[in-house]
């Protein structure tokens, strides 16, 4: 993590809201109170932030996803914008109830949603009467609404990232309730206790939500690249493995074949084999020509 405390200064991670509205519960992370308003402790911030850093990297390394939350109009533009730059599935515009305790039936209109953008893709949907159409548009349009970002999701994802914990309770509630880590960022006027990784910080200012952001979509892109390079080296290793298997594999078949030739030979073979070999390495002597007859002639 690059991000110095005088960055979080300068974009105004310090400030929170009017003394009169802050959380009890929020008091370890609160430097002092001046002028009414709650002043967070940057270097509790920033320590924060390195570990939330730290746990996104994580994810991200294993291939896992972070489901990021931010329906306020401040983090909207900028959520977007970064999950769509990591690879992550979010939700900007409305949070569906029961989008993780109900995911089933969740999953199931985002199927549906799914079947009408192929069937606006291959023409299907203009060829259909004016009026079913009309009716199938409308639900596109609802359905963009509390379904973009998430067409890729098919599981639960490993882990949510909330901008305003208090604004989003029902994702948090939902979350806690399946025990899901959530990465939070917490303002001075909510309960820093029902998140794994608080950061503490003013959670109404859109320089504040991005520099935060920034610095977790820095970490999350550097756990991708691990990601990447252990999948590589996993496929040239598989590869390797396969080619010495293929190999060893060859060699057993020949070595079988072998076998089960000799296993063919019968003891009537071999001992015709042995009597063969035996007339072969007997020595060959050579016949003595017969002694010439007396003539009377030569007498």
């Amino acid at each position: 993590m690059n991000i110095t405390i005088s960055e979080l200064f300068e974009a105004g991670v310090h400030l929170g809201h009017q003394r009169r509205r802050w959380n009890p519960k929020f008091r370890d992370f609160i430097y002092d109170h001046r002028g009414g308003i709650s002043i967070i402790n940057l270097e509790k911030t920033h320590q924060q932030l390195g570990k939330a850093c730290a746990f996104a990297q994580e994810l991200a390394s294993n291939g896992q996803k972070i489901l990021f939350v931010a329906t306020k109009k401040q983090a909207q533009e900028t959520v977007r914008e970064i999950a769509m730059t990591t690879g992550m599935p979010f939700c900007v515009n409305r949070w569906l109830g029961g989008c993780l305790t109900n995911f089933e039936t969740v999953k199931r209109s985002l199927n549906k949603y799914r079947r009408f953008l192929a069937m606006e893709a291959d023409g299907s949907l203009t060829a259909m009467l004016k009026k079913e159409a009309s009716v199938i548009r409308r639900q596109m349009n609802r359905m963009h609404r509390g379904f973009e970002g998430m067409l890729e999701v098919n599981d639960l994802p490993d882990a949510l990232l909330v901008v305003d914990v208090r604004y989003e309770d029902i994702a948090v509630m939902e979350a806690r309730r399946l025990s899901i880590p959530i990465i939070g960022i917490v303002d001075t006027n909510a309960d820093p206790t029902s998140i794994d990784y608080t950061i503490p910080a003013n959670d109404d200012s859109t320089k504040s939500i991005k520099i935060i952001l920034d610095a977790i979509s820095e970490a999350i892109q550097m756990g991708q690249e691990n990601y990447e390079m252990k999948q590589s080296d996993g496929r040239k290793r598989k590869k390797i493995i396969t080619s010495e298997e293929m190999i060893e594999g060859n060699t057993v078949t020949m070595d079988a074949s072998l076998e089960n030739e000799a296993e063919k030979v019968t003891d009537e073979d071999e001992k015709a084999a042995i009597e063969k070999a035996a007339v072969d390495s007997t020595p060959v002597t050579r016949k003595k020509r017969p002694a010439a007859k007396k003539t009377d002639e030569g007498s």
